[in-house]
């Protein structure tokens, strides 16, 4: 459950009891009185929920601070989404990123990505991985190549002119 959701709840939950309680005690308080000290009980209340960073949450990926690798991924299945492919990588490796490539014009994904993990995990994860079967497609797996500086390629054109 997200820290909003919780804040909501027990915001929710406050309100219902406020609500019941009051008559039922017989007090009779100004509405901007009461509407101040809810708001005031409320916020008092909620600031001491956690907050999501420090539960041991798994919707957020927790930072990787190591030296990583990038391996491209190929003849992924159009349908794969990060989330899945991440899923599958982080079996065998700390998955730091996963960034799954589209076409500019249409959105599509063009079946390839690349996804960066722990350094120290880069070749088991290859061997793991490289030819398996993920979706009904294998998959080529490998160290990814470093892309050329925008210099390079410049010269590259020069040179083939």
């Amino acid at each position: 459950m997200s820290n909003i959701t919780k804040q909501l709840a027990v915001t929710v939950i406050l309100a219902v009891v406020v609500f019941i309680l009051l008559p039922v005690l017989g007090l009779q308080l100004e509405t901007n009185i009461a509407l101040a000290a809810g708001v005031l009980i409320g916020g008092f209340i909620v600031s001491f929920i956690p907050s999501s960073s420090d539960s041991d949450s798994t919707d957020s990926p927790q930072v990787y601070k190591g030296a990583s690798k990038t391996l491209y991924v190929g003849n992924l299945p159009y349908r794969a989404n990060e989330a899945a492919v991440r899923e599958l990588f982080s079996k065998h490796a700390k998955v730091v990123s996963v960034r799954l490539m589209r076409d500019r014009n249409t959105g599509k994904r063009k079946g390839f990505g690349f996804v960066e993990i722990a350094e120290k995990d880069a070749e088991n994860a290859i061997s793991a991985l490289n030819d398996a079967e993920f979706q009904q497609r294998t998959l080529k797996v490998r160290e990814a190549k470093d892309r050329p500086a925008p210099q390079q390629q410049d010269d590259a054109k020069l040179a083939t002119e």
